[in-house]
C-alpha cells in the first residue's frame, strides 16, 4: 500500500465524474443501506448563529463497497456577498483495515451532484413516468444539479423556475443553456409549480413557500431545502396529502422537510410511508397510482457522499490524477 494520502482538489474531482455515474452509485449506496450493509450515525451539527451558518460532520462505512469516510460541510447561504458558495466539503476516505488516510478531496462538487443524484432516484420511483413539466423553486447551484439528474431520467418538454431575485433565474437561465431544454422564468411560486409534474424545492426558507392549493393531483415533489432545525418549504396541508418518502427518518425529522410538522405534532413516524431504501428494495411499493401526490424528503447522507467518493478515488487511481502527500509522521520520510 503506498504510505502516502491522495489530494485531489475541485477541478480534478470535475474530471473523474459526472452525474450518470453518480446516480448509478447512489443508487446502490441506497440499495446497500436498506439491506442494513452500512454503519452511519446522524449528522453532527455546529450551529453558528451568529455568522447565519452551520456545519456538519457526517461519518460511514459501506460494507458493501469496502469504503469508510467522513465528510466535513458547511452551509452559509449568505456566502454570495463574499464571493464563496453557500455549500463547500472536505470528504476524508479512509481504509477500514487499517484507517490509514487514502485521499482528501474537495466535497463540495461531489455534494451538489449526490444531493442531484438522489433527487433524480427518488423521482424515478416516485413520480409518474411520464412526466414531462419541472418546477423549479430556488435557482442556486442545488437547482441546477436536481435538474441535471432529472435530465437523465425523463423526457422533459419545460422547466419553469423561480428565484427570489429576478437576476438570480435570469444567471440560472444562462448557466443551463447548455441543456438545451426549454426553460422558463416565472414570477410567482403558483405560476412555477400549477402545472408541474415533478416540483423541486431548493430554498433555505424557514416558513412554507409553497401551498398546498398550488399542486396538483399525480405530482411528485423532491424536498431539498430543509436540511437543518426550523427549515420548511412547504406548507403542512401539502405533507397530509401526500404519500411521504424519507431518506433517513432520524434526519429527517430532526432537520428534513417534516421536522417543524413533527415538532408540532402534526405529522408522526406513522405518516411516513417509506424510506427511499425500503422502496428500492422492493419492501414498499413506490407511486401506485397517477393521481398520488408523493414527496421525499432528502436531507443528504453520508452514505452518499462516501460511497462517491469512493468511485472518484478508484478513478483517480485508475487515470493517475491526483498528487500524493506525507500527512502522518511515518510517511512524511517517504519518497
Amino acid at each position: 500500500m503506498n504510505k502516502k494520502t491522495l489530494i485531489l482538489g475541485n477541478s480534478q474531482v470535475q474530471r473523474l465524474i459526472d452525474m450518470p455515474q453518480v446516480l448509478k452509485v447512489i443508487e446502490n449506496a441506497f440499495i446497500l443501506y436498506g439491506k442494513n450493509l452500512v454503519q452511519m450515525p446522524a449528522k453532527i451539527y455546529l450551529h453558528l448563529d451568529k455568522y447565519n451558518g452551520d456545519f456538519r460532520a457526517m461519518p460511514a462505512y459501506i460494507e458493501g463497497m469496502e469504503a469508510c469516510g467522513l465528510k466535513w460541510v458547511n452551509v452559509h447561504p449568505k456566502n454570495r456577498r463574499f464571493g464563496l458558495p453557500a455549500v463547500m466539503a472536505i470528504i476524508i476516505l479512509s481504509d477500514p483495515q487499517t484507517g490509514f488516510p487514502l485521499c482528501i478531496m474537495d466535497g463540495t462538487l461531489l455534494t451538489n451532484l449526490r444531493t442531484g443524484a438522489a433527487g433524480g432516484i427518488a423521482a424515478k420511483y416516485l413520480a409518474r413516468k411520464d412526466s414531462s413539466v419541472v418546477g423549479l423553486v430556488g435557482c442556486g447551484v442545488q437547482a441546477r444539479t436536481q435538474l441535471l439528474a432529472l435530465k437523465e431520467l425523463f423526457k422533459i418538454k419545460l422547466v419553469c423556475v423561480w428565484g427570489n431575485k429576478v437576476e438570480y433565474a435570469k444567471k440560472f437561465l444562462e448557466d443551463t443553456r447548455h441543456l438545451g431544454l426549454n426553460i422558463k422564468i416565472k414570477d410567482k411560486i403558483s405560476d412555477c409549480v400549477k402545472q408541474a409534474d415533478i416540483v423541486v424545492t431548493t430554498t433555505p426558507v424557514r416558513k412554507p413557500i409553497v401551498k398546498s392549493e398550488w399542486i396538483k393531483y399525480g405530482t411528485h415533489i423532491n424536498a431539498i431545502g430543509a436540511d437543518a432545525k426550523g427549515k420548511e418549504e412547504l406548507e403542512p396541508e401539502l405533507l397530509k396529502r401526500a404519500k411521504l418518502v424519507v431518506d433517513d427518518w432520524q434526519q429527517a425529522s430532526h432537520s428534513g422537510e417534516i421536522n417543524v410538522a413533527v415538532s408540532c405534532g402534526i405529522i408522526t413516524k406513522k405518516d411516513i410511508y417509506a424510506t427511499l431504501s425500503e422502496v428500492l428494495i422492493g419492501k414498499k411499493k413506490g407511486r401506485v397510482s397517477s393521481k398520488e401526490i408523493t414527496i421525499f424528503d432528502s436531507t443528504g447522507l453520508a452514505i452518499q457522499d462516501v460511497a462517491v467518493a469512493n468511485l472518484v478515488y478508484k478513478r483517480a487511481l485508475r487515470k493517475k490524477i491526483g498528487r500524493r502527500v506525507g500527512i502522518l509522521p511515518f510517511s512524511e520520510k517517504l519518497k
